[in-house]
């Protein structure tokens, strides 16, 4: 049953994020013609502000399967009853403060985003600033009943929410933005999508799963020691805020709206793939602890973090590819004129992020080994250099220059000293990993060569050409990929399912 629920897991997750990724393909270029470039960068200049309101969670939510995962082996009902009620507690708690500093933005609104808003722009942000906190704090007491569900292995319905999500989202909030509503119509809509996911994931562990919650009697022996575990994961939460979202804010401040919308295009892709890439991850997090909780050794790990290691990366690389060849094309035709710099915003976060992404699930086996303390402390001086970096580079290139910043910072912590701390602390064999990576290489020469000719030759000022050559590239990847590069465990992957259902129909 495990297995089938990972497997439908990681399915699901791939559709849902197809779903997502094809609704912002078709949907972003009308809500970029309808709000305008000033109002889509001020509804992202607000996005990346509350965003930094994310890290309240303290890191806890990743702490809940290391450790229910240690409770479950004692059999105890009860014990897990009040391991659930303090979590979801502590969530509660966060989500109420979550509210507060809303307030405290709110009351101080000038000060946050200081001369990068024009007088008119205020009022928007406003309202745009009260409707994304309240959405998040939400999401705290979501994020619990998400744990419960990935815990217990339940991953269709969760990601069937997730499907459920991404599809409802353009189409609730397409016609309020052609009405005119702008900005505030998308905010609306995501927080009532919000509020129908909670609804359905405390139904679901209630109702299936039978989840008990027992608030009274915490070990507060055991929070102490979640803390101390979370404090880490905390720190790298911050991290994440900083690289992903400082270079809005830089930009706000410094630049205006009209720059943080070019640099959010670029960013938009980038989350895009960011997405793509914990669609098989994720699945494998019980998994992950479930090896190290039974002590069965680094080789194991390092087998796991391989094979997953080699899916991903056929798959970023397809797209990391692509991209390079005929993201110009793309941009042009999808986001128009004035978004030429978004391509070269996309590059600079995509190319340096695709080697940590090809090895996220490490940070799931740092975290169970409890190894992921150096790793945080290490990527927080560097997020801090980061900002350092980025402010004089933002008044040499503008956005782009705030990308070069990330960019710098995402190959020094990422591609240098991960790589090394993996090998010499965490376990995993490196070279072992690398040297699988790297047989990959003479599958991707045949399509460097088809993605150059198309990018320099072939015509793509028009919809129909781009097209063509994107299918034209992509039956070049995967045949490439297909005959020099994939393993049979890997074709099997994709053969088996083929081949049940080919069955089914001669059936």
């Amino acid at each position: 049953m495990r297995i089938n629920q990972r497997k439908a897991g990681v399915l699901l997750t791939y559709i849902a994020q197809g779903v997502q990724i094809l609704s912002g393909l078709l949907y972003t270029p009308i809500m970029l013609r309808l709000l305008g470039q000033s109002e889509y960068g001020l509804y992202q200049l607000v996005a990346s502000v509350v965003s930094y309101l994310s890290i309240l969670s303290l890191g806890f939510g990743s702490s809940y399967m290391r450790f229910y995962s240690r409770i479950k082996k004692n059999d105890d009902e009860q014990e897990i009853a009040r391991f659930n009620g303090m979590f979801m507690t502590i969530f509660l708690i966060i989500a109420v403060i979550c509210l507060l500093c809303g307030a405290v933005m709110l009351g101080n609104i000038e000060l946050v985003f200081g001369d990068g808003l024009t007088a008119a722009e205020y009022p928007k942000a406003r309202i745009l600033l009260a409707l994304m906190v309240f959405n998040l704090s939400l999401t705290f007491p979501a994020s619990v009943f998400d744990s419960f569900m990935s815990a217990h292995e339940q991953f269709i319905f969760q990601r069937m929410l997730k499907v459920l999500q991404y599809l409802f989202n353009p189409f609730i909030a397409l016609p309020l933005l052609i009405a005119g509503y702008g900005s505030i119509a998308l905010v609306l809509v995501t927080t009532g999508l919000t509020i129908a996911k909670l609804i359905s994931s405390i139904w679901f562990c209630m109702k299936e799963l039978h989840i008990k919650m027992v608030f009274r009697g915490f070990e507060w022996g055991l929070l102490k020691e979640m803390w101390f575990f979370t404090f880490f994961i905390f720190i790298n939460m911050i991290v994440d805020q900083i690289n992903w979202n400082v270079d809005k804010f830089l930009l706000g401040r410094f630049s205006g709206t009209v720059a943080v919308a070019v640099y959010g295009i670029g960013s938009q892709l980038n989350n895009m793939y960011l997405q793509v890439s914990t669609a098989i991850s994720n699945v494998f997090i019980p998994q992950v602890n479930r090896i190290v909780a039974e002590g069965q050794g680094d080789r194991v790990l390092t087998e796991l973090f391989t094979k997953v290691g080699r899916v991903q990366f056929i798959i970023l690389s397809m797209i990391v590819s692509g991209f390079i060849f005929l993201g110009q094309a793309f941009i042009a035709l999808w986001a128009g004129d004035g978004y030429e710099d978004s391509y070269y915003i996309a590059l600079l976060l995509i190319v340096p992020v695709t080697v940590p992404l090809i090895q996220n699930l490490g940070i799931e086996i740092q975290r169970a080994k409890n190894l992921h303390k150096v790793r945080s402390i290490i990527y927080l001086i560097m997020a801090i250099a980061n900002i350092f970096i980025s402010i004089p580079l933002i008044q040499i290139w503008d956005s782009i220059g705030a990308a070069l910043g990330t960019a710098i910072a995402l190959v020094a912590c990422n591609c240098i000293f991960m790589n090394i701390y993996y090998h010499k602390k965490i376990g995993l064999d490196m070279v072992y990993f690398w040297r699988q990576i790297a047989s990959f290489i003479p599958a991707l020469i045949i399509p460097a060569v088809v993605g150059a000719f198309l990018h320099y030759w072939w015509e793509m000022e028009r919809f129909g050409g781009f097209l063509a050559a994107g299918i034209i590239y992509l039956v070049v990847f995967c045949l490439s990929m297909w005959k020099l590069g994939m393993n049979e465990t890997e074709k099997g992957m994709i053969a088996g399912p083929l081949k049940r259902i080919n069955r089914r129909r001669l059936k």
